[in-house]
């Protein structure tokens, strides 16, 4: 695996966000029904937004995963929880597999993009707010260094609040590559496909 990330293209990408965001597997990111033109829609105001932005996560080359980092202070979540200095939010969509899903496909992802969230300078803990409902994710999360925070209320949906700081997640990356000896493939049972 080797990951790379650039801007989406809210025209250009439309159509192939269209086809990862409209799959079962995408229930929680909460636009099974939309059409190529609502994604353009989103996908402009996100990039328009000057406090929202969303990358495109390549493997290789080719397009895997769907990321996006906010900065909470402007976001619902202002109202939710005490935003302090140094957070930022982010939200992650894996591809659904081409093929059989590979173990640990989806941890190597949020591994890199933890790793690139944490290297923005000021960046000091990350936050995410999946749908509580959304069990394998918070999973996820946890291996990864995230402490849930509890349930909160969005105009969407009840989330799970939950933050990493940075220590948090060097921390687990220890943990997980020490206790499966590897150096960037984070196996165990959740696969490709989930949604942060």
């Amino acid at each position: 695996m080797s990951f790379t990330f650039r801007c989406v293209d809210a025209v250009a990408d439309a159509p192939l966000l269209h086809s990862w965001v409209t799959q079962p597997c995408a229930s929680f990111w909460g636009m099974l029904s939309s059409t190529v033109d609502v994604v353009v829609e989103e996908y402009t105001k996100i990039q328009s937004s000057g406090h929202h932005h969303a990358l495109l996560g390549l493997d290789g080359g080719v397009p895997a995963f769907l990321m996006e980092e906010y900065r909470p202070s402007a976001s619902p979540l202002a109202a939710a929880y005490a935003v302090q200095d140094g957070d930022i939010g982010m939200h992650l969509l894996v591809a659904p597999p081409s093929g059989d899903p590979q173990p640990g496909y989806t941890a190597a992802v949020m591994d890199a993009v933890l790793e690139r969230l944490f290297e923005k300078p000021g960046v000091e803990r990350v936050v995410v707010e999946p749908d509580a409902r959304n069990a394998k994710i918070h999973v996820l999360n946890e291996r990864l260094g995230f402490q849930p925070a509890g349930v909160v209320t969005l105009p969407d949906k009840e989330a799970l609040l939950s933050f990493c700081t940075r220590q948090d997640y060097l921390a687990a990356r220890a943990v997980l590559r020490n206790h499966l000896d590897l150096s960037h493939d984070l196996s165990a049972p959740i696969h490709q496909g989930a949604i942060l």
